[in-house]
């Protein structure tokens, strides 16, 4: 705890890296959220209310209770550890305590609403369908925030990183992503050597 409170993984190149292709496999994640939920259920009220209490239009059956049950099972716990990653390292950015608890409640919450709505359109009435659609958006849009954020914190803590070797090589600040300037000064002090 003390490492990623105290910014050690910011000079780690590893623990960065691990972060960066998280954040990728992550935003694959969000995108194919959207494409499933928009070919399995569909974007309007109609379309999930059908997708949950069936249609006789299209010969869609209405989800079983074993059915859903088995996809709340599965969605549980997935949705749990990858909100609790992004949450977590949230708590270390630099921002008041007011708006980190809204950045790690707001997902947690969307979650909650997102696979309990579902629940409710079968099983209580079919105009949770807005509530259903709305907490999806919200869910997905939360997870892209804190992916957003992270790979902005990361990149900015990078170039802090790398602005505080060249000043300790007596080199001038980085410019961009300053890779090019700490890569100077690597390959001089291996000339030197």
């Amino acid at each position: 705890m003390q490492y990623m409170q105290k910014g050690g993984y910011q000079q780690n190149p590893l623990t960065s890296l691990t972060l960066g292709f998280t954040i990728v496999l992550l935003v694959g994640f969000v995108v194919t959220n959207f494409i499933i939920f928009y070919t399995k259920m569909g974007i309007t009220p109609n379309d999930v209310i059908a997708y949950y209490n069936g249609s006789e239009e299209t010969f869609r059956p209405a989800r079983t209770f074993g059915s859903m049950l088995e996809v709340t099972h599965g969605h549980l716990p997935v949705m749990a550890v990858v909100i609790l990653m992004l949450t977590h390292l949230v708590t270390f950015f630099p921002l008041s305590k007011t708006r980190k608890i809204a950045l790690i409640a707001t997902p947690f919450l969307a979650a909650l609403l997102d696979e309990g709505s579902g629940w409710l359109v079968r099983f209580a009435h079919p105009q949770f369908a807005w509530l259903k659609i709305g907490s999806f958006l919200v869910l997905q849009a939360s997870l892209l925030f804190l992916l957003i954020a992270l790979a902005h914190y990361l990149i900015l803590a990078r170039r802090e990183t790398i602005n505080k070797e060249n000043e300790e090589r007596n080199l001038p600040p980085a410019s961009g992503n300053g890779v090019k300037t700490l890569e100077k000064s690597h390959t001089e002090t291996i000339k030197d050597a």
